[in-house]
């Protein structure tokens, strides 16, 4: 009988280390009716979210990961873990659905406001969405850090400015704290080419299709496209744009993040004024840009780095909007000694 019981005692401490552990499972978050800035409402409104790693006593290890343009939660896990760009051996790792991306309340998962029904939201209806996560989910009112890339380094400079408080640092990679008229433009392209493929009646996996091409020949440059596919194999290489369309983030999805994108400056809370921004900001800053990007134009990070006077890395590569993936090892490095630098 003993021995039985001391069996079992193994076991439920075996399973227990193990849910302790165990990390990156898919899990969602009720937010209720969900008031935007717009005035409009998200009804039901959930946030998709996964952690990573063990969170300490005191909740002073949480790190927050927004997703990028598109991407998801599953998606930043592959940066998440020891030798990668956020530590989970050190940190909590919070990676959080952004709205829209088809995992948190959007266009193709909402059963009373689908399609083009779906409330306007912003990117910071994004960050407060995450403020609510955090404060009534997980019950804290500070977090040691923030990181983002691309749409998710826009929620983390909202993220500076909202709840300048909040976090002791922020990562922002690939990033600018307001768009170019150049950014714009794109933006714009890409939005009326969903507007008017739908219009046209387009098969879905035709939009799609036509969206990732678009997307494939500004995130890279012309150099690196050259570089990496012969023309002898670029008939095999449009093979992977022959998928089936996704149900997941559909058309609908990518054009509410694009509408959130077009809106993104985050000097319009300040006037216009980038020091007086700069001024709001408490926690210590790393910005990573790429000095070939044709998605997200570096110059006004490069720019808002000096006058924040805060860190800042500019790679020299010819990966475009990827730059990072290029020089993982580099930014693995870069974002490691900064969580780990101590005032």
């Amino acid at each position: 009988m003993i021995l039985k019981k001391r069996l079992i005692l193994v076991i439920v401490l075996v399973i227990a280390v193990g849910l302790l552990f165990a990390g990156g499972e898919q899990q969602f978050a009720r937010l209720g009716n969900f008031h935007l800035e717009s005035g409009e409402i998200i009804e039901n409104c959930r946030i998709g979210y996964r952690t990573f790693g063990q969170l300490n006593e005191n909740k002073s290890n949480i790190i927050l990961y927004p997703t990028w343009f598109g991407g998801t939660s599953e998606h930043l896990g592959n940066l998440i873990g020891s030798g990668k760009l956020v530590d989970s051996t050190r940190f909590y790792v919070i990676a959080v659905d952004a709205l829209g991306n088809g995992v948190s309340s959007s266009p193709s998962n909402s059963k009373r406001q689908g399609g083009e029904q779906f409330p306007f939201f912003t990117i910071r209806d994004m960050v407060r969405t995450q403020h609510y996560l955090l404060t009534e989910v997980f019950g804290v009112d500070h977090i040691f850090g923030v990181i983002g890339g691309s749409m998710g380094s826009f929620q983390a400079f909202e993220w500076l400015v909202m709840y300048p408080d909040f976090m002791d640092k922020a990562v922002a990679y690939v990033c600018t704290p307001q768009f170019t008229s150049y950014d714009l433009l794109l933006l714009s392209f890409e939005m009326e080419l969903i507007e008017a493929a739908q219009s046209a009646k387009m098969p879905e996996k035709t939009i799609q299709r036509l969206g990732n091409i678009g997307t494939e020949l500004f995130a890279r440059t012309p150099a690196y496209r050259v570089e990496h596919t012969p023309r002898s194999e670029f008939d095999e290489f449009m093979k992977k744009y022959a998928k089936e369309a996704s149900t997941v983030y559909t058309s609908d999805d990518k054009a509410s993040q694009l509408r959130a994108m077009q809106r993104h400056d985050i000097f319009v809370h300040f006037d216009g004024s980038m020091e007086q921004a700069a001024e709001a900001i408490r926690a210590d800053v790393l910005m990573i840009v790429s000095e070939t990007d044709h998605l997200v134009n570096p110059q006004p990070a490069i720019d808002f780095a000096k006058v924040l006077d805060c860190d800042l890395v500019v790679l020299e590569n010819n990966c475009g909007h990827l730059a990072i993936g290029c020089e993982m090892d580099r930014c693995v490095q870069l974002v490691n000694q900064f969580f780990n630098q101590t005032k």
